[in-house]
């Protein structure tokens, strides 16, 4: 099992998706929001993500390709 936190930047045309729902719903990742700060036109979260390491990677590709700035914070493997 894997832990991983990340910081998501929200640019304008993305701030309404709800791209912190879909990774749940697309990948076997258990999505946590820690730290947040999110306005009318951007925005960030501070989010840990629980799972296997592969599904985490998957997920935080998808983040980077729907066009948010993804950027690590901390990565931890539990065996």
């Amino acid at each position: 099992m894997s832990y991983y936190r990340i910081r998501i930047n929200f640019p304008e045309d993305k701030i309404k998706e709800p791209l912190i729902y879909q990774l749940g719903r697309e990948f076997k990742v258990v999505t946590n929001v820690r730290r947040a700060d999110v306005r009318e036109k951007t925005g960030w979260v501070e989010l840990e993500l629980e799972g296997e390491s592969g599904e985490i990677e998957k997920a935080v590709e998808s983040l980077r390709a729907k066009g948010v700035k993804v950027e690590p914070i901390e990565r931890n493997i539990i065996e």
